[in-house]
């Protein structure tokens, strides 16, 4: 029996990102039981509508078993919703998780890597959000060198998943939701 629902109703307040200073972005937290009703607690893509208007979004873990949600500025002012408001939402998983757009250091690396793309091709979509998400979520320039580099020579030798990504965030730590400016 799945605990996946059709269609996830639920408001929560739209916060600020503390960092970066800068952020044109803003976020919100899913609540525990809005979050419980999705198929997986790792990254999840879904349709649905903010404040009335229609987006499609990969929600992330927050590594605490929910979610939450990046909301970038269009998005937030075609909905006429400011920082700090409660907005409603209606959440909806896809049935299929869409491609996943791949960066240009990474696609020149499979140019050069043939049996690398040879995998990354037969893998699922799920699969290759995974492989980028991992690639590109060291802080410095030189770990994403480093991690593409490692990806090809994996990916290479036939493995499809990137090794001992905790996709919930909740037993490594890697994972979290932006803090809320104050």
């Amino acid at each position: 029996m799945s605990k996946v629902s059709s269609r996830i109703t639920f408001k929560a307040r739209l916060l600020k990102p503390a960092m970066p200073v800068e952020a044109t972005w803003s976020f919100l937290l899913l609540p525990a039981a809005a979050s419980a009703r999705l198929p997986t607690r790792g990254m999840v893509t879904v349709d649905g509508t903010f404040a009335g208007q229609a987006f499609q979004a990969t929600l992330e873990p927050d590594g605490q078993g929910s979610h939450w949600l990046k909301v970038e500025a269009g998005l937030r002012e075609a909905a006429g919703i400011a920082v700090g408001d409660k907005v409603a939402l209606h959440l909806t998983p896809v049935a299929e998780e869409p491609e996943p757009v791949v960066p240009p250091d990474i696609r020149k690396a499979f140019a050069e890597h043939p049996a690398a793309r040879a995998t990354w091709d037969d893998i699922t979509p799920m699969a290759r959000r995974d492989w980028i998400f991992w690639m590109t979520s060291g802080k410095k320039a030189e770990t994403r060198a480093k991690r593409i580099a490692t990806a090809c020579d994996i990916l290479a030798n036939g493995k499809r998943r990137a090794c001992c990504f905790d996709r919930s965030g909740m037993y490594s730590n890697s994972l979290s939701a932006p803090k809320a400016a104050s």
